[in-house]
């Protein structure tokens, strides 16, 4: 994407303008956003990725005042009729599954890798929802088939009921309504309270982004630290020479206290460790996700695109793909920090590689991380 350049995807603003005016300010809507949308997707294709085992699935079904919430997976037979309203089948990661929901999640890539998270699709019969609620991380909404009302509205104390098996608000007050058309599109920062009907049957895709809270990012960037370090043989070990005599032995010396302290503050000082860690963090795949493997002795001589299900990111002296972290420098480095932002290289970039950067792209496609071109599925897995 140009990301000075207007767009219709951003309703006529470039990505630097929108980025400027409404990520995580306030929300934008976009009529005739993704003209094609219908093409996304179909209901068949949604309740068949619903059925399988590695994908993730939940049915919502709201009967008068009551909402009842299964998880899946589902067969075809234990979802409601299509004439029962009011009920809701969401999929998590379709664009791991379906070429063209990742193409369009492609489009969004003014924001980083690091945030981009993945494309939910939601079918509803007439009236289907899941209820006001708020998200803690940017969504963009794209009507993809029917009709879906929207109402939003500003942030607030979020009060949750505490009836229902959803994180529901109480009281939810909209300030604004829109109905969507089929490629019409709602932008919505984190904390907006947002209800989304629908008006006969309906899909809608969210595109949805990762927000990590400082806990759960130092738990997941710790342990891969960890995961990096392996302690040499000819390790020193703790001492305590002048440790005296005890009548509590069960109290833990403040010296080895003191020691454990000054252990964790090396592992973290280590050069890159750091960095290494948040990178490895940062592009490990989907839980559940496995990929295709070539057979060994895959050369590397023709296009190369990665699988849509692997995450590529950089740093400036690293590469990481799928939570493996890699040094990179020089001309090489150059090249493969290209694959991580087109997602393809071509045989002309391959040939500019270098002898160990060849050995290492040709280990990624044995992987199935990385596809020949010619490869690369054009529909559903």
């Amino acid at each position: 994407m140009q990301i000075e350049r207007s767009t219709p995807l951003l309703g006529g603003l470039s990505a630097c303008d929108f980025m400027r005016r409404h990520w995580q300010k306030k929300p934008l809507l976009v009529r005739g956003a993704v003209p094609e949308a219908p093409r996304l997707t179909s209901r068949s294709e949604v309740f068949g990725l619903a059925a399988r085992d590695a994908v993730e699935s939940r049915l919502v079904v709201r009967d008068g005042e009551a909402w009842s919430l299964r998880q899946g997976p589902f067969a075809r037979r234990a979802l409601p009729a299509l004439k029962t309203p009011r009920w809701t089948l969401l999929v998590q990661g379709a664009d791991l599954h379906l070429e063209a929901a990742h193409r369009l999640l492609r489009r969004f890539r003014f924001v980083p890798d690091a945030r981009l998270d993945d494309l939910m699709l939601s079918f509803a019969t007439d009236g289907g929802g899941v209820g006001p609620h708020l998200d803690s991380y940017d969504v963009f909404l794209l009507q993809v088939r029917g009709r879906r009302r929207w109402r939003i509205g500003r942030r607030g104390a979020a009060v949750l009921r505490d009836d229902v098996p959803l994180r529901m608000l109480a009281g939810f007050v909209p300030t604004a309504q829109w109905l969507l058309e089929p490629g019409d599109m709602l932008y919505l920062p984190p904390g907006w309270g947002h209800d989304g009907v629908a008006e006969g049957e309906a899909i809608t895709a969210s595109i949805g982004f990762r927000a990590s809270g400082p806990v759960a990012l130092g738990v997941d960037v710790l342990q891969h630290l960890l995961d990096a370090v392996e302690p040499p043989e000819d390790e020193r070990r703790y001492a305590d020479r002048d440790q005296p005599a005890t009548a509590t032995p069960a109290r833990i010396p403040p010296a080895l206290q003191r020691y454990a302290g000054a252990a964790v503050e090396r592992l973290l000082r280590r050069p890159g460790a750091l960095e290494q860690a948040l990178g490895a963090a940062l592009s490990e795949p989907k839980p559940g996700t496995w990929f295709d493997t070539a057979a060994a002795g895959t050369s590397v001589h023709a296009p190369v695109v990665l699988d849509r299900r692997s995450r590529m990111l950089y740093d400036g002296r690293h590469v990481f793909l799928n939570g493996e972290a890699y040094r990179a420098a020089g001309a090489d480095a150059k090249i493969v920090r290209r694959l991580a932002d087109r997602r393809r290289l071509s045989a002309l970039e391959l040939e500019a590689l270098g002898a160990d950067a060849r050995v290492l792209l040709a280990q990624w496609l044995e992987a199935g991380w990385l596809r020949h071109e010619s490869d690369q599925p054009s529909g559903e897995e």
